[in-house]
């Protein structure tokens, strides 16, 4: 690759949350929203990303014969060319693992070595959408690159990688550059998507030994609020029974993330009013569409199934009304015009990792496309939206695991207030110490950036000045959060 492409992979993740959090980012039109959203509805919003995948899963018929269940393939890359650090000087790897408790999915994953120490903490980031690619991420928000006009890269300087030794998944199967040759290998629960992650981390752990005694952290957005808490569990039980490796699970981190609908999807007409989206006769009439979304999402709780998709629908009537009142809003940071369909445009990301000389340099087959959103992979988990996965948090706080939850202020989707909301109404030994804890500063270069409240192991932090995408809108702040919080002290300032 040319020189001049030095390194950036952080929108599309970004966009990738904000897909995840209600989905409002389709646009439902209002008064009624099936039950089920069609497969036309995740392709209308693939599209309005500016994204175009000509096909919307990655499924290689035919690809059985060499499948080896439970074998990683890796290797080093540069992106940085000829003029760059050499492939031996980077710790930048890119590689596949083969699921073993599947019929062929192949799961495609970036790793780069801390720019500090080699025993700086292990970080896993997922994405959410549900089925967007971790690349988003990796180029617009966290990674160790920014993507710029004409597919340049540079070196992001507040890239995760400088506090710790970071992967990057395309997960669940049918994401980015993970594939299978039966679409049957897409998972459909949270059950499916953290058994697939723990077998990953376990097989990617002996491949990389020297990294076993690290701490451990497991960070996203967006939807990532359904897959970080389900696969905090899965690890934490791993380590309790003694499977395989002991994976150092010391915290996991979740940014604008949907978690506990039932509490987030009430709270979008109060964080509207409070920002002066809608008026006051528009708030009344919005909030008696509260009673049923709870209603169904309760149904939800106790019998599951198609109760599920229902509760979808009924609860998507809320921010569905809401846009129709706003529609020009960008509902990931309405401080913005939405610019475009879906506000951001990411096309770079996709267009610079369907060269074939970049797969051929990360170990992808030409036959491969990058596939940033999954309308199958999103379709996959419709039944799992509107599932509570603050259920298995009180257990892994009770076991000294902390958690972050952080939310930037200007975010509609997956607003701070929702989430603060889920937080101060978790059931735990702490719930009262926390919720009459004091709200603190949280400092950047001697200006306040953030408020924080923190009890033990639980902190929630609301970002200032920032959107969905609190690692692109506020980068300096958000190192400083996972540096200081991984540390143990959040207010600390630098």
């Amino acid at each position: 690759m040319a020189s001049s492409r030095t390194l950036c992979v952080s929108l599309l993740l970004l966009l990738l949350v904000s897909v995840s959090c209600s989905y409002a980012t389709s646009r439902l039109s209002s008064d009624r929203v099936s039950a089920k959203p069609p497969l036309s509805q995740a392709e209308r919003l693939i599209r309005s990303l500016n994204l175009s995948p000509k096909k919307p899963v990655n499924i290689i018929k035919g690809d059985v014969a060499d499948f080896v269940p439970g074998k990683i393939v890796e290797k080093k890359f540069s992106f940085l060319g000829d003029s760059g650090p050499s492939i031996e000087d980077l710790g930048h790897h890119a590689g596949y693992y083969s699921l073993p408790h599947s019929k062929a999915a192949r799961m495609f994953y970036f790793f780069f070595e801390s720019r500090n120490k080699k025993d700086d903490p292990v970080v896993i980031w997922l994405t959410g959408g549900p089925g967007c690619g971790s690349e988003l991420a990796l180029f617009y928000e966290n990674g160790p690159f920014h993507i710029g006009d004409r597919l340049s890269l540079t070196w992001n300087d507040f890239g995760w990688d400088q506090v710790s030794n970071i992967l990057f998944v395309d997960q669940p199967t049918g994401t980015g550059f993970s594939y299978s040759s039966d679409d049957s290998d897409i998972p459909h629960d949270e059950k499916g998507v953290s058994n697939d992650l723990y077998d990953f981390l376990q097989e990617f752990f002996k491949a990389h030994p020297e990294f076993v005694k690290n701490d451990f952290y497991i960070t996203g957005e967006s939807y990532a609020g359904h897959y970080i808490p389900a696969l905090a569990s899965r690890v934490n039980q791993g380590n309790k029974q003694n499977q395989g490796i002991h994976i150092n699970l010391k915290g996991f981190a979740i940014g604008n993330g949907l978690t506990n609908p039932a509490i987030q999807y009430p709270a979008y007409p109060d964080f509207a009013l409070d920002n002066g989206i809608i008026t006051k006769a528009n708030y009344d009439d919005i909030k008696k569409l509260i009673p049923d979304c709870e209603k169904a999402a309760k149904t939800c709780e106790t019998q599951g199934g198609e109760s599920c998709g229902e509760a979808f629908g009924t609860c998507e009537n809320i921010i569905g009304q809401i846009l129709n009142i706003a529609p020009d809003i960008n509902y990931y940071d309405i401080r913005k015009k939405c610019e475009g369909p879906l506000c951001y445009n990411f096309e770079n990301v996709e267009i610079l990792l369907n060269r074939d000389d970049v797969k051929s340099a990360l170990g992808v087959g030409k036959d491969l496309e990058f596939v940033s959103c999954s309308s199958t992979v999103y379709e996959a988990l419709n039944l799992d939206w509107m599932q509570n996965l603050e259920v298995g948090i009180p257990a892994l706080l009770e076991d000294g695991i902390k958690l972050l939850v952080y939310a930037g202020e200007e975010d509609l989707i997956c607003n701070w207030l929702g989430n603060s909301r889920w937080v101060q109404a978790m059931e735990w030994s702490g719930q009262k110490a926390f919720g009459t804890s004091p709200t603190v500063k949280f400092v950047v270069d001697g200006a306040e950036a953030g408020s924080l409240n923190s009890y033990g192991p639980l902190s929630f932090l609301k970002v200032y000045k920032a959107g969905h995408l609190v690692p692109m809108d506020q980068p300096k702040a958000a190192l400083q959060m996972l540096k200081n919080w991984m540390r143990g002290n959040l207010t600390k300032t630098e």
